[in-house]
């Protein structure tokens, strides 16, 4: 079993930068892959990032954040981080991470593969 709590979400203006954090308690951390997902009000949850567990972290961006969003690991601490820059009102949404034990990097952009999920965070870009 995997505990995830993300936190630092919160209002920041449109150009404006959140670092999101994830902390995980349970199993091993480094054999997870961690993603985190948004879901903005009356939309689908949609995949915003992900890094693996093997070939030093390799990672995966929607394109929607390419380019602006950085995702990063922590094994000695057990966190992932999420470095939102030059954001946009869009962006606006509900920031869930998740961890997968067992996935490919075809699939790391899909829900399905991942096993354990927070409760998320709040982030609200004003125009």
């Amino acid at each position: 079993q995997v505990q995830l709590v993300e936190s630092g979400g919160g209002l920041v203006q449109a150009g404006g930068s959140l670092r999101l954090s994830c902390a995980a308690s349970g199993r091993t951390f480094s054999g997870y892959t961690m993603g985190w997902f948004r879901q903005a009000p009356g939309k689908e949850r949609e995949f915003v990032a992900a890094i693996a567990w093997w070939s030093g972290g390799s990672t995966v961006y929607a394109d929607s954040v390419e380019g602006r969003f950085t995702i990063s690991r922590d094994n000695a601490k057990n966190t992932v981080n999420l470095q939102a820059n030059s954001l946009k009102p869009e962006d606006t949404a509900i920031y869930y991470c998740a961890a997968a034990a067992s996935i490919s990097r075809a699939t790391m952009r899909t829900e399905e593969p991942y096993d354990y999920w927070g409760q998320g965070t709040q982030v609200t870009v004003s125009s």
